[in-house]
């Protein structure tokens, strides 16, 4: 059944609104994701939310029927809410017409297994939502598990995150860990660590030959990687930097390296 619903106080509307919260987002278990795209590529990858909003104009859509009737047979919410109330659960003027609460998945690394893909991204402390999140898309996009987050990263299931994926994060692994759980958990199995630096024992990228699986570590988009993870990777390689700039936004060079380490691959 879609209840109807056109009131900002409906406590299911203020139920999503507060998953702008970190805090929330804990509480509940659940983080917010809009977007009949976005949303559609959630349940291709077979899930499915918890609540979930929808406009007279979604619902009208097959990809929207589809997703209302799928999540009612799983007994989530379905609640018809009017474009101005969608606007106010996504924060957006030009809301698109579809929200869901999604259940946050397991990210321990126990769950992780290296096996599945032949790259894999860890990023160390990235702060900005936005690149975790386009990192993330950059994942889907090259075929890699997924990102590792060690210590003081961004929430990736932030509204932030969640938008700059682009749907990826239903179809890509998320693990968060401490450096040395990391580096324990990679040690205990096969894998080549590989560290983006721009000092110590560096290589260039290209001339870097990597090997699957591959746990490509990206620093701090200001602080870079710290010397004690640098030191324990089996590699490090730099991208050449020809104008004034030091170094270059972690999300595009993690796709530079990341399409690097690709066509290696597939040439093997």
């Amino acid at each position: 059944m879609i209840l109807d619903i056109s009131s900002a106080s409906n406590p299911s509307v203020k139920r999503l609104k507060s998953l702008f919260d970190k805090k929330a987002r804990r509480l509940e278990g659940l983080f917010l994701a809009e977007g009949l795209r976005v949303c559609t590529e959630a349940l291709e990858a077979g899930r499915l939310p918890a609540l979930l909003a929808v406009t007279h104009e979604a619902e009208a859509h097959p990809l929207g029927r589809a997703l209302i009737a799928a999540t009612l047979d799983a007994r989530g919410q379905v609640m018809r809410v009017p474009p101005i109330l969608m606007s106010r659960i996504t924060g957006k003027d030009n809301a698109q017409g579809v929200a869901g609460a999604y259940p946050i998945p397991d990210t321990g690394l126990a769950g992780l297994d290296r096996s599945t893909a032949p790259l894999w991204v860890v990023g160390e402390s990235i702060r900005d939502p936005g690149n975790i999140g386009t990192m993330l898309r950059t994942c889907d996009a090259t075929g890699a598990g997924g990102l590792i987050l060690l210590d003081q990263c961004a929430d990736p299931f932030s509204v932030e995150a969640v938008r700059a994926s682009m749907g990826a994060l239903f179809s890509r692994r998320i693990a968060q860990a401490s450096g040395p759980e990391f580096f324990a958990w990679a040690r205990s199995g096969a894998g080549q660590i590989v560290g983006a630096a721009l000092e110590g024992r560096t290589v260039d990228y290209r001339a870097h030959r990597f090997t699957a699986p591959s746990f490509l570590l990206m620093g701090n988009e200001q602080a870079g990687l710290p010397s004690p993870y640098a030191e324990q990777c089996d590699a490090l390689v730099k991208l050449p930097m020809r104008g004034t700039a030091d170094s270059l936004n972690v999300a595009i060079a993690t796709a530079v390296l990341l399409y690097r380490a690709l066509d290696q691959l597939e040439t093997l």
